[in-house]
């Protein structure tokens, strides 16, 4: 089982996107994505997506908001996946080159267009549309079978 975290930075009408371009055998090569990553022993949620935002793009992030709860059975048959989902929009410092890949603010009428998983798709939405809500999301070879939505 996997702990991790991820979070949308917006501001100016735009989200913060990472192109993960830069690791080796990264399972999500080529994808854009928020930032993230997982938890490790004693951190709470909070404090891993902080840290893995300023690790990640060099800005700290202030009062992130938990938006959802979501479970990956057997992601990309690397054991199940729970993540944190997180929205903020306080931050403070510069933007760094991120070891992940290339960092870049995109309009939000853009970000459906980029190389998406389309899990992200949903619960990009879903953010916007609900206080909190919890999903299951089912992939086989790299593609969504089902999900599953409970919203609070």
């Amino acid at each position: 089982m996997i702990l991790s975290t991820h979070c949308y930075i917006e501001k100016d009408n735009k989200i913060l996107m990472l192109h993960r371009n830069k690791k080796k055998n990264d399972i999500h090569e080529g994808n854009w994505m928020g930032l993230g990553g997982k938890i490790e022993s004693g951190e709470t949620p909070e404090e891993c997506i902080i840290r893995e935002v300023k690790e990640e793009s060099g800005l700290t992030i202030i009062n992130p908001i938990l938006k959802g709860v979501l479970t990956f059975p057997n992601f990309m048959d690397s054991g199940d996946w729970y993540m944190f989902l997180f929205k903020c929009t306080e931050f403070s410092g510069d933007l760094i080159e991120s070891p992940e890949g290339n960092l870049k603010w995109i309009s939000k009428e853009e970000v459906f267009e980029l190389n998406l998983l389309e899990g992200d798709k949903l619960f990009m939405k879903w953010m916007n549309e609900y206080s909190f809500f919890s999903s299951k999301m089912i992939y086989e070879n790299n593609e969504l079978k089902d999900y599953t939505l409970n919203i609070y």
